[in-house]
């Protein structure tokens, strides 16, 4: 059986940031072992980068807290 040409309706309309390219890109785009997402829209994914870096920060803190 083909998937060739199927459209699928979760991935409609996603977004993801390519991590080998550090753009934002389509659904259609660089294999999802190099990208972030998916997201909603192209201004979420431009953002997640700086939403990472946010969490991982918390995360750090929260580390931290618990020594």
């Amino acid at each position: 059986m083909s998937l060739r040409g199927r459209i699928d309706p979760v991935s409609e309309g996603q977004w993801w940031f390519c991590l080998k390219h550090m753009r934002v890109e389509p659904d259609k785009g660089c294999p999802n072992k190099d990208r972030m997402g998916p997201y909603a829209s192209e201004q979420e994914a431009a953002g997640a980068l700086q939403r990472a870096a946010d969490r991982n920060k918390a995360w750090d803190e929260a580390d931290e807290d618990d020594d």
